[in-house]
């Protein structure tokens, strides 16, 4: 009988667990507190919200600390099962590419086209240019340039941190990553402050609802991946890695690359290709 509970596959078989039941009931009442609060139909709406709120972030904290003790200590995560979570990530992220595809569909849908004779109303509404007349964009050069240099920089830091991991340096693992959290809030901050002096708002226009949505998100995506970072960080320094077992830390890095190279589209596309679109139509007036 005991012959019978050995192990005999490289797959994991995951134990009942509460946290898909916990979570589902948690969002759903964050849900319901969440559009009674946009509709104002009752005042206790905010405290629903956040009830919920605060049983989403246990289950989230919970199950993800399951997942940790599953690989750190249970040894169920096997290279098969490795792989598998590879696939999953790999899947995560290109659905995520495809989430920022439609925001730049959208950016350029209208900036390509802002005198459409189909879409009648654009000429009326853009003036016939983009930027729509009276819009004044960022400067490229400035604050976003300050920004794009941060995350650059913060993709050579999560990389050395790798890099160091591997070679079994832990004193470079932990530093890389500590200088990887205070350039994603660097970033943060210097985003939020570019936002306090924007000429423009998010609505009224096309513009602002585009560029806001799309930098918004991808700011989001910033402290995302930030507070993933610091889940590593602290597991680091907690003896968590090895140069052969890692994936938290490997998928937090492609997440942060990943966000990388979105910014770096929306630098170009947004602010470097948007600002001289406006300069353009101010020469030719």
């Amino acid at each position: 009988m005991a012959g019978g509970h050995v192990k005999h596959h490289d797959y994991h078989l995951v134990d009942p667990s509460p946290w898909p039941v916990v979570g589902s009931f948690s969002a759903f009442i964050m849900a319901i507190g969440a559009i009674s609060w946009m509709h104002h139909m009752y005042a206790a709406a905010p405290i629903v919200f956040g009830i919920g709120l605060i049983g989403v972030l246990y289950t989230m904290a919970s199950w993800w600390g399951d997942v940790i003790r599953e690989a750190e200590y249970k040894g169920d995560h096997t290279r098969v099962v490795q792989i598998h979570h590879r696939y999953g990530m790999i899947l995560f992220i290109i659905s995520e590419v495809m989430f920022f595809v439609a925001w730049f569909w959208a950016y350029f849908n209208a900036a390509l086209f802002p005198n459409d004779a189909v879409m009648f109303t654009r000429d009326a509404l853009f003036g016939g240019v983009w930027p729509p007349k009276g819009i004044e964009t960022f400067d490229p050069w400035h604050l976003p340039l300050l920004n794009t240099l941060i995350l650059l920089t913060s993709g050579t830091t999560v990389t050395w941190a790798h890099h160091a991991l591997l070679e079994g340096d832990r004193k470079g693992l932990k530093w890389g990553l500590l200088l990887t959290v205070i350039l994603g809030v660097c970033f943060t901050f210097v985003q939020a402050f570019e936002y306090s002096h924007a000429e423009f708002s998010f609505a009224g226009h096309v513009y602002g609802a585009t560029f806001f949505m799309a930098t918004g998100f991808h700011g989001f995506h910033v402290l995302v991946g930030t507070i993933f970072l610091i889940v590593c960080l602290a597991r680091a320094y907690a003896g968590h890695f090895t140069p052969k077992q890692h994936l938290g830390f490997e998928f937090a890095a492609w997440y942060w690359h990943f966000v990388d190279v979105v910014w770096l589209f929306l630098f170009i596309c947004i602010y470097v290709w948007g600002h001289g679109a406006e300069t353009m139509a101010h020469a030719a007036h």
